[in-house]
């Protein structure tokens, strides 16, 4: 039997009742629906900042035979914009959003979680680590196919229509197994860089004064830290973005993911699984830094911090 709204002899006005109140009252006030809200709310500014970067990360991991001399970030900028317009750098934000936003804040949310249930005060070194690759690893295989649309979109190999197109013919053609291509890469790209920078973040702020965290100063001391961790995360788990990228882009070429890993070996040597790395380690490092700093403040506010 359902809860229905009682009206008040008194005043006339309709209350809810205690059960239904109680619910509300527990989701507003549990430290993880915050951390869900806090992140996708990071995730939002992030991405839509530093889509640009991603973009000329993705193009410059694909195979398109473009000429020498034209395969530099500046020049792949120039050229999206030369072909494409300005607005061409954020191709694929429809997908990006559908895939950062609630995959920042779930991140967020399932690492409240563990850190509040395997975790009594601020971690380690290893329990950062372990955190941080359990939550994303987690993350990672919840958004994968997401991960897969974005993927493609922002490549310019395929000409999806829309996101609806863009799952209906990757179900349709390469069926369930397709919308989880690249899988075992993404969570070998991004467990270790999470972990690894949660790790380098947390104990970077424990080196800082408290009376800097506590002050106005604690955004611009939070998004350094987050600078420092990105740039060593994200240098460590390029190899992993750049077969991930290939599996992704061309499925029916790479199946299995030892196959991309000798691919790029022997058609550009040790360097090609560097390809894409300064875009990258722009938008990783400056996205992870800008969402933990939006993130640490809103919790803030929020009274968690």
């Amino acid at each position: 039997m359902q809860d229905k709204p009682i009206k008040s002899s008194k005043s006339g006005q309709l209350r809810v009742p205690s059960t239904k109140m109680a619910l509300v009252d527990a989701i507003s006030t549990s430290p993880v629906v915050k951390s869900f809200l806090a992140g996708s709310f990071s995730g939002t500014c992030s991405t839509i900042m530093f889509q640009p970067l991603d973009l000329v990360k993705t193009r410059l991991q694909t195979t398109i035979n473009i000429g020498p001399g034209s395969a530099g970030m500046i020049a792949t900028v120039g050229r999206v914009v030369k072909n494409e317009r300005l607005f061409g750098l954020w191709k694929g934000m429809t997908p990006s959003i559908f895939r950062c936003v609630p995959g920042v804040g779930l991140y967020f949310s399932s690492l409240q979680w563990l850190k509040s249930n395997f975790c009594e005060g601020s971690p380690g070194p290893v329990q950062a680590i372990m955190l941080g690759v359990a939550a994303r690893s987690f993350t990672a295989c919840v958004m994968i196919p997401l991960t897969v649309v974005k993927t493609r979109y922002e490549s310019g190999v395929y000409g999806y229509a829309s996101m609806r197109e863009a799952v209906r013919s990757i179900y349709v053609t390469e069926g369930v197994r397709g919308l989880s291509s690249g899988l075992l890469p993404t969570i070998l790209r991004d467990a270790p860089f999470s972990g690894l920078y949660l790790m380098f973040y947390t104990q970077s702020k424990k080196s800082i004064p408290q009376k800097y965290l506590e002050s106005n100063m604690s955004a611009p001391v939070n998004f350094t830290c987050g600078v420092l961790a990105g740039l060593l995360a994200s240098t460590v788990t390029q190899p992993f973005d750049v077969v991930k990228t290939k599996m992704q882009l061309y499925p029916h070429k790479f199946t299995t993911f030892p196959q991309a890993v000798v691919y790029v070996h022997k058609k550009y040597g040790p360097t090609g699984y560097f390809k894409g790395l300064v875009p990258r380690m722009l938008r990783r490092t400056l996205v992870a830094a800008m969402a933990w700093t939006v993130f640490e403040q809103v919790m803030k506010n929020m009274g968690l911090k």
